[in-house]
């Protein structure tokens, strides 16, 4: 099968922005920030393409396919129950799709509402199969997979004190994850 590929040049007017909006949330539920992303491409040389887009986006929340609060907790959800993924990590990703910080604030904090982390950690490891350490180096490799994972330092360090893993290593991990913590802020700025 051949993919279509659009004509750079078209115009669109509403209802074929429409059209085009609801076919894309058709495929996959979508923020609005990712939504507008997608319909950027297609209007973004026309003169009246962002007022369009709002008018599309307005639209497409009335009609309540496009809600940011329900995309998250859906999201958010899915992420913990089949992923096993730390509340870090959600919030980094619902992030990056455009979702305000209040409502990933809202929906995280209900969703990992009671979560044992120490425990999620360890179904995370069960997960992708990883097996206590042997060494420091396999030590190091499972404590950056759960700090990838969104999981605190605090968790990481339970899950590997059970392990009987040494608390020299555990404690130059625990500087090394503060000290890139500390770059990330300074790169922030």
């Amino acid at each position: 099968m051949a993919f279509r590929r659009s004509n750079p040049n078209k115009t669109y007017d509403e209802p074929a922005l429409y059209d085009y909006a609801v076919r894309a949330l058709g495929r996959r539920m979508r923020t609005v920030a990712e939504l507008k992303r997608l319909m950027r491409t297609k209007v973004g040389k026309q003169d009246d393409g962002m007022a369009l887009m709002e008018r599309v986006v307005e639209r497409l929340k009335q009609q309540r396919y496009l809600n940011d609060t329900q995309y998250a907790t859906s999201y958010s959800g899915f992420r913990k129950d089949n992923e096993k993924f730390g509340r870090r990590r959600v919030v980094q990703d619902l992030k990056v799709k455009g979702v305000h910080a209040d409502v990933i604030e809202k929906v995280i904090g209900e969703t990992y509402e009671g979560v044992d982390e120490e425990q999620l950690a360890r179904q995370y490891l069960h997960r992708k199969r990883l097996k206590k350490p042997n060494d420091q180096k396999e030590t190091a490799r499972v404590f950056r997979a759960l700090v990838r994972a969104g999981f605190s330092t605090r968790a990481i360090i339970g899950v590997l004190k059970k392990w009987d893993v040494e608390d020299e290593t555990l404690s130059e991990l625990e500087q090394e994850r503060l000290a890139s913590e500390d770059q990330i802020e300074v790169d922030e700025e």
